[in-house]
């Protein structure tokens, strides 16, 4: 038998068949494909190959042959290879067809002769070990192993690990399972094993659950919506969804725990909360950040802060606070900024400058203190900011003109590149710089009337500056600012007249002056950024629910 091998023109497929006008492209595939024909015992065929200096076919030399028996070979072990790799692929389709098929036919049913199930959150379920409960939330993580399916269930109060084995794991109800899909799952609380860890080390052994919403797969993907490293402007497109993370979660409940914090300590200091309106026909801090709006034909604004408002409370129920949202239309994007916040404000009434800063160092430190005892929002801030040092008084208190001399001392300089001088006014870098230096928390006081706002009382031993103050902490600067208010009439006029403001519409804020003034002083703080201090968060952005800012007011 003879056949014929042509590099030029041969092709290595079925479709040749060995002879000169369809010959083979190479000798070893000559070889594998008789011996595929006519059997491996078959007596070996001659080999011509094509000589193109010749013209024409002359018989294959011993060295070629040789190397062709060998290339042959490694054909046969492929094609062995590929056959049986051809068949275990057939085989597993049947057999996930057969599991497929089972999967279908398994039917998730509640064993009734368990003992009830008792209801609880999440949280309160680390406490009921070998007992059988019933959990509802969201699926945080999925996984499976095997013949073994792990949840991880979140319902806002905690996380639990859940484990679903035999029928309950390869059930078709389980294998369509999804990130964030609404389950109640039904099983006993059990110690996690020696060596393991979980959420309030526990697990649930699930024996029964039910699907609440099944979230979407494929494209509509919960990963797909809020991918990992995705463009911030897209994540706060999708805040909605972002909000479920651990991070951005936690923020939010260490903000829970802060403002009830702030409440203790203002209902420990007998200060009593009111509720100001939040559209107003006044300014308080400068007209160029005032939200304007049509209200019945009449001019009104989004209140910039409650301050004035508290201040006609202090004769009818002394000390009062107020938290509620301000609103600030600046066009700034600074990671401190934001255009809606949340205003922690206060005013107190019969007391000195000394004592005012007295009461503000006591609500920084205490509220802080109860958030770090929080068996909630302790753990977290731990979590999200594993340096943070709780603050301890009493703060340095730093003249304005004394920090002026130690920016000046350490070559910081203004923001037109040149050394500080009286009246500047110091800006966001050269306070961090100072304050980051520093290293502890700083009470910033007496600032320049002309920095200043026009309700601000001047010192009597210095009337170029005022009873004011700035909170300064270490790696986020200002977290709050605050005054002694101007308690006599004529002053309170000169400061209208200061800042080009008709008083005719301040009568109200006037008669408090006109009947029965007395010392008073109050300071305002934002939560958002006192947050980002607790929680060590880049940007204020991250400490609200639904950020507002310049150019964003979505979802």
């Amino acid at each position: 038998m003879s056949l014929y091998v042509n590099e030029s023109v041969g092709v290595d497929e079925t479709t040749a068949c060995g002879s000169q006008e369809k010959p083979y492209a190479t000798p070893a595939f000559a070889l594998f494909a008789y011996q595929g024909q006519q059997g491996q015992d078959a007596a070996e065929p001659k080999l011509f190959v094509f000589k193109s200096e010749e013209n024409e076919y002359q018989e294959i030399s011993a060295s070629a042959l040789k190397k062709a028996r060998k290339g042959c070979s490694g054909l046969i072990k492929k094609a062995v290879k590929q056959k049986e790799e051809q068949a275990r692929k057939e085989q597993q389709d049947a057999d996930n067809a057969a599991k497929q098929m089972a999967a279908l036919n398994i039917k998730i049913e509640e064993d009734k002769s368990l003992p009830a199930a008792k209801k609880f959150k999440v949280g309160q379920s680390y406490e009921h070990v070998g007992e059988r409960v019933k959990l509802s939330g969201w699926i945080h993580r999925l996984r499976s192993n095997k013949k073994v399916v792990f949840v991880v269930l979140r319902d806002g109060t905690g996380f639990i690990q859940c484990v679903l084995a035999g029928d309950l794991a390869v059930a078709q109800q389980t294998v369509d399972l999804t990130l964030e899909s609404s389950v109640v799952l039904y099983g006993t609380v059990t110690k996690v094993p020696e060596g393991k860890s979980a959420p309030g080390d526990v697990e649930l052994v699930v024996d029964y659950y039910e699907i609440v919403g099944l979230a979407p797969s494929g494209e509509e993907a919960f990963t797909n919506k809020i991918a990992e490293g995705a463009d911030p402007s897209l994540l706060l497109d999708q805040r909605h969804l972002t909000l479920r993370g651990e991070t951005i979660s936690a923020v939010m409940k260490v903000r829970a725990a802060l403002l009830k914090s702030i409440r203790r300590v203002y209902d420990e200091e007998n200060i009593t909360e009111v509720t100001p309106p939040c559209m107003v026909q006044t300014q308080v801090e400068g007209g160029s950040t005032l939200f304007k709006l049509d209200y019945y034909g009449e001019e009104a604004f989004l209140t910039q802060s409650s301050q004035l408002y508290l201040e006609t409370c202090l004769a009818a129920l002394g000390d009062v606070y107020t938290i509620q949202e301000s609103f600030r239309a600046e066009k700034s994007h600074t990671r401190r900024h934001l255009s809606e916040y949340t205003h922690i404000e206060a005013e107190l009434c019969f007391l000195s400058f000394d004592e005012l800063l007295d009461h503000i160092e006591r609500l920084v430190i205490n509220s802080v203190q109860y958030v770090l005892e929080d068996p909630v929002s302790g753990p977290l801030v731990k979590q999200l900011n594993p340096k943070f040092q709780a603050p301890k008084g009493p703060f340095l208190r730093l003249d304005y003109k004394d920090a002026i001399q130690w920016l000046n001392d350490h070559d910081v300089k203004n923001e037109d590149g040149e050394p500080f001088k009286f009246g500047d006014d110091i800006a966001e870098a050269a306070e961090r710089k100072m304050t980051d230096t520093i290293g502890v928390p700083i009470f910033l006081i007496r600032f320049p009337v002309e920095i200043k706002s026009f309700y601000m009382q001047r010192c009597k031993d210095d009337p170029r500056v005022t009873e004011s103050v700035d909170v300064l902490m270490p790696n986020v600067g200002e977290i709050t600012g605050g005054s002694m208010r101007i308690k006599d009439t004529e002053e309170l006029m000169e400061g209208f007249k200061r800042e080009g403001i008709d008083p005719k519409a301040y009568y109200w804020f006037v008669d408090q002056r006109k009947y029965g003034t007395c010392p008073h002083g109050g300071y305002g703080i934002g939560t958002e950024r006192i947050l980002a201090w607790l929680c060590d968060r880049f940007t204020v952005r991250d400490c609200s629910l639904y950020p507002r800012f310049s150019g964003r007011c979505k979802p």
